[in-house]
């Protein structure tokens, strides 16, 4: 009986008024009552690409007035790498094992699987931002969760395509926003994200299933596939300067990470509902202090 309640409960979650309503009730009410919108006219542009396409490319100079979070991220990875050269050397050497299927061998989350939040961190700061926090909310429509931060570097490797360098979509919510900010140039053989525009739930080709195989009881298509769907002239591909931020809804289409002759290297953030069925991608210490964090960046958090 408990798990007949709980399927018909997943069942409601799909439609967008229970959802907004039902399970998101405060965070969208609160939202509209108590937090005005506030854009720039690059971030309101965003905003509109996203719902319009599901996808929006940006950059840092477009988007942030103030430089100096992403000169302070980009040290800190600096230093990263630089201190933990030998080891993702010889992670490398192994980053094109396509029997770990699951593993995303070619793929390193640098701050870990699980991060420890710490409010004072570079990497918590710049996804906190103000700026990034208006986009998400606004194009929710509710007050969001911040549910995972990192850095990721991305192996060149060869072989067929495999994981999420495969069409799929993100089944975690009705809308999931993340972002993709390039710490170095990607072009084509760098393994740039990849979307079909409209194919989000507010374009209009939601609901559209291109033809799949199963990889781990996870839908998975590739390029022909994905192309009988949407046209592949169509598709966003997300080369870029250092510098590029991509927003995306991933409940929509996508693909990323088939570098072949150069890595990626980039920080990435997600925003999801506070109903998200995501998993807790961020750990808490039981005595975190908001006091430094300002009243959006609280409700961002799981923290009272």
């Amino acid at each position: 009986m408990l798990q007949q309640i709980k399927n018909i409960a997943r069942g409601q979650r799909q439609n967008e008024f229970f959802w907004r309503y039902g399970f998101n009730f405060r965070p969208s009410v609160n939202y509209k009552l108590n937090f005005p919108v506030e854009f720039n006219a690059n971030a309101e542009k965003v905003v509109e690409n996203l719902n319009r396409d599901g996808i929006a490319v940006t950059s840092i100079d477009e988007l942030l007035a103030d430089k100096k979070p992403f000169a302070e991220l980009e040290s800190a990875v600096e230093s990263m790498l630089a201190s933990r050269r030998d080891e993702l050397a010889e992670i490398k050497l192994k980053a094109g094992d396509a029997s770990a299927i699951g593993e995303k061998t070619f793929n390193v989350e640098l701050l870990g699987s699980e991060v420890e939040f710490d409010a004072e961190s570079v990497f918590a700061r710049f996804a906190l931002q103000e700026t990034f926090l208006n986009i998400a909310n606004a194009y929710f429509g509710m007050l969001v969760k911040l549910r995972y931060y990192n850095v990721w570097q991305t192996f060149a490797t060869v072989g067929a395509a495999r994981e999420s360098q495969l069409w799929h979509f993100d089944r975690e919510d009705n809308y999931i926003l993340k972002l993709f900010l390039y710490l170095k140039d990607v072009d084509e053989g760098a393994g740039p994200f990849t979307y079909a525009p409209k194919t989000h739930r507010k374009g209009g080709l939601w609901g559209k299933q291109p033809e799949f195989s199963l990889e781990q009881n996870v839908m998975r298509s590739n390029d022909e596939q994905m192309s009988a769907v949407v046209p592949k002239e169509n598709w966003v591909k997300g080369t870029g300067k250092k510098g590029t931020i991509i927003f995306a809804d991933t409940r929509g289409f996508h693909k990323g990470g088939e570098a072949r002759t150069d890595d990626r290297l980039m920080f990435t953030a997600m925003f999801t509902s506070p109903a998200s069925d995501s998993k807790r991608l961020l750990h808490f210490p039981d005595e975190l202090k908001p006091n430094s964090l300002t009243k959006k960046q609280i409700c961002a958090l799981e923290i009272k």
